[in-house]
């Protein structure tokens, strides 16, 4: 069975999206799926206003659409709302093709935090964007409701899972720096609300792991912390292990992949009470969900971390690939759609 994964985030990115595409693609073949992957590294790039780190490909709907069509795909999945996204899914919608969707990013109210654009503007065309597929794949139940009073429709669960095996508890671990280490992991960027955390009155050490558009400005704002940059695989692990506590101040994000990996590191975690993070935590007790992050950041040291790592031990990318297997060929059993939805405004 061979399925195209269409995608606009992609390498060298280092996000969520592009860890959950790595991670269930690689899990799909195993389990004997041909997966193939449309993604900007098959085009010129040129690079995203505001953010240059990231790159947007040059993907002419002709183009795409050959080689969509050379693959002769099965199924089909579009990730990214993105050029890419927007040609395959013109392409699903011109051949009769059914398609699935996913909503990993609150890109009206990141867009909202660089310029005046309104979001409900920015949601109209996402939920044009999605609906227009067989289903679309949300990471929690907040975020199902929230999309489901918006007017997004076909909305079904796939969660995420972490690498129990890479980031782990690590006897010894250590930074060198005062402790306790309350860490960050992420995009350094405004919507990541990393200045929150920065801004805390606390004990110890304020650790920041990731690069972004914002860095040279906290890093002038907060000389105390430290930024330790980019890091992947055991780096990035050794890291977590060397910590006390996980801080996650995004009151944006629609899941937080570095919460898990966090906890299978034995960290527990400190976070708003927004959704995200009160999806994964929920009342599991391996973090604290305070208005006051301060508040929570210091209540987290309590937690024991072996409870943490039990915690994470449940969530698997195995489980995770499984779930989305299930909800894309759920689409091919759907009464056949795709010229209904193309006659009546899908493109």
């Amino acid at each position: 069975m061979r399925l195209l994964i269409a995608t606009d985030a992609w390498r060298p990115q280092v996000n969520g999206v592009v860890r959950t595409l790595e991670q269930v693609s690689a899990e799909l073949q195993r389990l004997g799926i041909e997966v193939t992957m449309l993604t900007p590294s098959e085009f010129p790039t040129w690079p995203l206003p505001t953010y240059p780190e990231i790159r947007l490909a040059r993907a002419w709907p002709r183009t795409v659409a050959a080689a969509a069509a050379s693959w002769q795909p099965d199924l089909v999945h579009i990730a990214t709302e993105g050029p890419i996204g927007f040609a395959v899914r013109r392409w699903c919608l011109a051949t009769g093709r059914p398609f699935t969707t996913s909503f990993h990013t609150r890109f009206p109210e990141y867009l909202a935090a660089r310029a005046p654009i309104p979001t409900r503007l920015a949601y109209a065309v996402l939920r044009r964007f999605h609906n227009a597929g067989r289903a679309c794949m949300v990471a929690t139940e907040s975020l199902r409701r929230d999309l489901e009073a918006r007017g997004f429709t076909h909305l079904v669960p796939w969660s995420r899972g972490v690498d129990a095996d890479l980031f782990r508890p690590r006897d010894g671990a250590s930074l060198g720096l005062i402790r306790p280490v309350f860490l960050f992991v992420g995009r350094v960027a405004v919507e990541k609300n990393v200045g929150a955390f920065l801004g805390l009155d606390l004990p110890g050490s304020k650790v920041v792991v990731g690069d972004g558009p914002a860095l040279a400005a906290l890093k002038s704002a907060h000389p105390e912390a430290h930024f330790l940059g980019m890091k992947t695989g055991e780096a990035l692990a050794e890291v977590y292990a060397a910590a006390d506590a996980f801080v996650f101040p995004s009151r944006t994000d629609t899941y937080g992949i570095v919460i898990l990996e966090a906890l299978a590191s034995g960290l527990p975690v400190a976070a708003y009470p927004v959704p995200g993070p009160a999806d994964v935590i929920g009342g599991s007790g391996v973090g604290v969900l305070d208005a006051d992050l301060r508040t929570a950041a210091l209540k987290a040291l309590d937690i024991p971390r072996e409870a943490c790592r039990r915690f994470a031990l449940a969530q698997s990318w195995e489980a995770t690939a499984r779930q989305f297997l299930t909800n894309v060929l759920a689409t091919n059993a759907a009464p056949a759609a795709g010229q209904a939805l193309a006659e009546t405004g899908g493109r």
